[in-house]
């Protein structure tokens, strides 16, 4: 900007310590200095908008009224005389920022005057004025504050008066993108949108002009609209894709132009997918447009050469475009419209005889594998066994376009591909991987290859280990070699990972091949030490980790000390390593599988690992409130990822760091876990880390979102019960100061987390810590906010439920819609599901005395289990009241009026999880309930032997609920024998055992068989002890299934009554003999361990 940086740089200082008062009239008198060059007065311009934009409430209010006038009328008076266009857009702009600021809280513009400048400039003759006033009301659209609705005519008539200006297509183009920018600024306001919808046409005349002037301006705000406001479109849809169409194909405009109209079309397929369905017919032709683009690549012949960094072709690149929006296309409107209309295009494509094609139509299949998922996967023998062929392709560009189209899929389709194609994908990447003259090919094939590993099933990989393994190795040496020789690394870095993940999915069947990789990796990690060998020895690391947790402890152990000191050596230099360096994430996952190998014994190596691991987790990524104007000047690339926030303003955060940082909070949670109390010298200062951190990353409401945030958020969330478990040792004191400085924190999250993923964990968490604690760990404050919570949570679940029925009411509601709308159901219902788990865990801590504070709640879990509500509201209010019952008895029965009736009436739903949650309640009314529950006992029985003797009641989707009608039969004959006929169901009870898939009731079960036999029940036992076979069949049934731990208190009494029937041998006989190997085996273990 100066002549000199010095010279600016001295500026900059002495400009900082101005008091803002006085840098107001500084920066106004050089704005308005006729004599100044304009590039001061630019830059005082843009400084004294910044200044008003970040510091306007320390600054303004402060100075006197004749001031603030002043400040008003130099602003106007300078855009009326200022002949610079380019400073008069300028001071425009500091104009709208200034009335931004200036409209109060019941959004009275205190700034009357700039309203009545904006009428008089916008009817003046001079165009500068005109363009001044679309200026600032595109900058600011709600300048009129509560006076909008009044002015709403005025407002309408400016814009098309000035749309329709045929001398001035600069104010044309100004009007549209104002016209536009009001749009934005009211998206919720449906009226003002159907009100504004004549407008549409204009804005895209404007569209199409501006284009052809070199202005992609207004095309840019037609993309924002799709955006934010989609269904303003609608009245004009097909006009609008049809523009967008026209624009995208005509190879005159500018490569960033069509990519852009192209953006329209594809982001209405994400924002309006309904609205767009109707419109196939246009959504048919842009198809091959993308295709056009993709195949729109350069002869490279250096393309084997160049590292792969460089090669991401140029995100300007129309190949990667086409291809991005194919796969967000393919993901919005669904495979079932998108597969037909592009399959015979591809096929065509991957028959041409120039490469381009080819390689554009297998990226093509790639590219739309996650959003034609159902409809692919129909036709997957067909294309897989046509993609194969061009693994032979004699274009090497081709060949790697295969590779990458094998990858994708084996992600896309896993396990089904894995499960059909086993044989053919890993013969075809082996021999591909074999291209010694095409480096990238070869690296690319063992990529797919990691893809394909990542998700097989090891039973399937185990037949090709060997032949798997043997290539591997032969690479690996090759490409050693080569590293010494030349310097290339490319192939070794994949040919590693995947070793990595042959090992990973191997497990312990790798253990013959340990000792044919470990002193090549070894040596890596010892050798490579050059700067740009980093990324190698980052993935050389994690390779021998990944081994090591593979073959287990036993093998592992010569190799562990000598890794460990490698892995001390990188981390005693990781103070000299550079914030960027790939090793680092590397590095601190490689410590958590040590951690996990070696166990107790890794607490040794503590001291030196926390340090960067701390350090790392502690990251504080750089973030920035921007307004549109800066934005221009920083971009993506830079790392930095935004968040738009209306009203022309930005958040940024720079996402260096970021993946680090989640890595080092996920690798904590994993020590804490492993270590326990080894790790108790370390939790108070992770705890201080950890609970900030549940409100990372956050900026006044606006979540930011990339993936990377909300896994910190996660890890932060898990690790709060598992510090607990880790500071037990230090004493009840200890214990509790952490928790009360993480309580308030965890509750508060509860509260305000917008992420529905995140949201569930920290609930989980929450009352994971609840149960550690027990009673008396929440004070009344806490009871306080937390009822407030969850009876929102309560109260919002209903809300989306009602939101939900509207949309299918909506006139774009389609088949599409309702899976989208099951989708946030079944997110809405998990989140049902942790409310659930925290009063269970506040029931089982405080019992009956937490009942006064759970009335807040009591008629909306009541009206969860109304008869019309969906079956998973029933399910989990019926749990809600069977902990009532369980925890809180007998108070409970107060409420008995509520539930018993639903409870009774649910036994016989057609939801099995419902009858599940009610033949629950039933055993735990028998068995903690007291006597008021008897009736009720007495009345449930015959229905739960009913379901039990259902025909199809033992069926896949029926068995759970089944086996909880057994064990509440057992309950009530076990603890309210008044109330049944024992003798008369006991035999049948006996036919129903063991129970299978219900592990915590087949506990109950069994204790209540032991109480039998060991009070000699002549109908258990029969006569001359004739049913002991049968009972020996049902208890080793029970050990083999693992419905049995040795850890039961019932399992030493089932080896008990073994025993007492081993002293007979006869009997033993008998009873042995009934029993498959794996029943003899069972008991066999039963008697070894219990």
């Amino acid at each position: 900007m100066f002549h000199s940086t010095v010279h600016s740089f001295y500026l900059q200082e002495t400009y900082d310590t101005i008091p803002g008062q006085n840098k107001i009239t500084f920066l106004l008198q050089a704005i308005r200095d006729a004599s100044a060059a304009e590039e001061v007065k630019q830059m005082a311009a843009v400084l004294l908008r910044r200044l008003l934009s970040s510091s306007f409430e320390e600054i303004y209010p402060g100075l006197t009224l004749e001031m603030q006038t002043a400040v008003k009328t130099e602003l106007l008076t300078s855009i009326q005389q200022e002949t610079s266009p380019n400073i008069r857009k300028k001071v425009c702009d500091i104009a709208a920022e200034l009335s931004r600021n200036l409209i109060d809280d019941d959004g009275n513009n205190q700034w009357p005057e700039v309203l009545k400048f904006l009428f008089d400039s916008v009817n003046s003759d001079n165009v500068g004025l005109r363009e001044a006033a679309l200026h600032i009301f595109w900058n600011f659209p709600g300048i009129f504050g509560n006076q909008q609705q009044h002015y709403m005519e005025v407002i309408k008539r400016m814009l098309v008066q000035c749309m329709q200006d045929q001398e001035n297509p600069q104010i044309r183009t100004l009007a549209a993108r104002a016209a536009a920018s009001f749009v934005l600024s009211n998206e919720s306001n449906t009226a003002l949108l159907k009100h504004f919808a004549d407008l549409l046409p204009g804005i895209l005349q404007a569209v199409n002009e501006s284009c052809y002037q070199g202005d992609d301006s207004v095309l840019k705000s037609l993309v924002e609209i799709a955006d934010t406001a989609p269904k303003y479109l609608r009245p004009n849809l097909e006009a609008t894709l049809q523009l967008c169409l026209k624009l995208c194909a005509d190879t005159n405009l500018t490569n960033m132009q069509r990519q852009l109209a192209l953006e329209v079309i594809v982001t209405l397929s994400e924002t309006a997918a309904a609205m767009l369905r109707k419109h196939t017919a246009i959504v048919a032709q842009s198809v091959p447009q993308m295709l056009a683009m993709m195949v729109d690549l350069e002869d490279d012949d250096e393309w084997d050469y160049i590292s792969t960094k460089l090669c991401i072709l140029s995100l300007t690149s129309n190949a990667v475009a086409g291809e991005s929006a194919l796969d967000r296309i393919a993901c919005g409107l669904g495979g079932k419209i998108i597969l037909p209309m592009i399959k015979q295009h591809i096929m065509q494509m991957l028959q041409n005889p120039d490469w381009k094609y080819r390689h554009a139509g297998l990226m093509a299949l790639s590219a739309i594998g996650e959003g034609c998922h159902q409809q692919m996967e129909a036709i997957l023998q067909e294309i897989v066994s046509f993609v194969l062929l061009f693994c032979s392709d004699p274009h090497p560009r081709v060949r790697y376009a295969a590779c990458n189209a094998i990858g994708q899929m084996a992600t896309d389709f896993a396990p089904t591909f894995q499960k059909k194609f086993h044989d053919k994908v890993i013969s075809a990447l082996l021999q591909t991987m074999e291209d010694q003259s095409n480096p990238r090919v070869q690296a690319h094939a063992a990529a797919a290859l990691i893809n394909f590993t990542e998700d097989c099933p090891k039973s399937l990989l185990i037949p090709y280990l060997d032949s798997l393994v043997q290539h591997l190795h032969v690479i690996m040496v090759a490409k050693l070699q080569e590293l010494i020789q030349k310097g290339t690394k490319l192939v070794l870095e994949q040919v590693v990972t995947s070793i990595a993940s042959v090992a990973d999915t191997a497990e312990e069947k790798f253990v013959p091949y340990y000792d044919l990789f470990m002193p090549s990796l070894k040596h890596i990690v010892e050798n490579a030490v050059q700067k740009e060998l980093r990324l190698l020895r980052g993935k050389t690391i994690e390779c021998i980790s990944l081994i090591g947790l593979a073959v287990g402890k036993e093998k592992f152990m010569p190799d562990a000390s000598a890794v460990m000191q490698l892995l001390l050596k990188t981390q005693t230099d990781f103070n000299d390593l550079e914030d960027d360096d790939p090793q680092i994430s590397y590095m601190i996952s490689a410590w958590a599988r040590m951690c996990k190998i070696l166990g107790k014994e890794f607490q040794q190596y503590l001291p030196v690992v926390m340090g960067p691991l701390m350090k790392t987790a502690s990251i504080k990524p750089e973030v920035a409130l921007l307004d549109t104007q800066d934005m221009e000047n920083i971009s993506e690339d830079d790392g930095w990822e935004f968040v738009n926030l209306g009203d022309q303003q930005s958040f940024g955060i720079k996402t260096a760091g970021l993946e680090e940082k989640a890595t080092a909070c996920q690798m904590l949670v994993c020590y804490a876990k492993e270590l326990k109390e080894g790790f108790v010298e370390y939790t108070e200062q992770v705890v201080k880390l950890m609970v900030p951190l549940l409100k990372f990353y956050f900026h006044d409401d606006i979540l930011f979102v990339p993936l990377t945030v909300s896994r910190v958020r996660v890890a932060a969330a898990e690790s709060m019960p598992l510090l607990l478990e880790c500071a037990r040792v230090r004493g009840p004191e200890y214990l509790t100061q952490m928790w009360h400085f993480m309580c308030d924190a965890l509750i508060k999250a509860i509260g305000t987390e917008p992420d529905s993923d995140v949201l569930s964990e920290i609930m989980h968490s929450f009352a994971k810590c609840i149960e550690l604690m027990g009673d008396g760990c929440l004070n009344n404050e806490h009871f306080e906010e937390l009822g407030g919570i969850l009876k929102g949570k309560l109260e919002e679940h209903f809300k989306n439920q009602e939101l939900r029925q509207a949309k299918r009411q909506d006139e774009d509601y389609d088949e599409q819609v309702e899976e989208t709308l099951q989708d946030e159901d079944e997110n809405d219902v998990y989140i049902l599901t942790k409310v659930s788990d925290i009063l269970h865990s506040v029931f089982s801590s405080y019992k009956e005395k937490v009942l006064p504070w759970f009335e807040q709640l009591l008629q909306l879990i009541v009206q969860l289990i109304c008869p019309n509500r969906p079956w998973a509201d029933r399910q989990w209010g019926l749990c809600i009241f069977d902990d009532v019952v369980e925890h809180c008895s007998p108070s409970s029965f107060k409420y008995a009026e509520y539930f018993l009736r639903p409870m009774v009436q649910s036994l016989c739903d057609s939801s099995p999880e419902v009858r599940q949650a009610a033949a629950y309640g039933v055993g735990v009314m028998a068995q903690y309930g007291g006597e008021n529950y008897r009736p009720f006992c007495t009345e449930a029985l015959p229905l739960l032997i009913r379901v039990i003797q259902a025909a199809d009641s033992r069926s896949k989707e029926n068995v759970n609920a089944t086996e909880n009608c057994i064990s509440a039969v057992g309950k009530v004959m076990r603890f309210r024998p008044e109330c049944v006929n024992v003798n008369e169901i006991l035999p049948h009870w006996l036919s129903w055992l063991p129970l299978n898939e219900d592990k915590e009731e087949a506990v109950h079960t069994f204790d209540f068989l032991c109480d039998l036999i060991e009070s000699n029940n002549p109908i258990v036992l029969g006569p001359d002890n004739s049913n002991l076979p049968k009972i020996f069949l049902i208890i080793a049934e029970g050990v083999a299934n693992e419905s049995v731990k040795s850890e039961d208190a019932c399992s030493k009494r089932l080896a008990n009554v073994i025993r007492q029937v081993q002293v007979s041998a006869g009997l033993w006989t008998q009873c042995v003999s009934t029993l498959n190997e794996t029943q003899q085996k069972a008991i066999q273990d039963l008697l070894n361990t219990a």
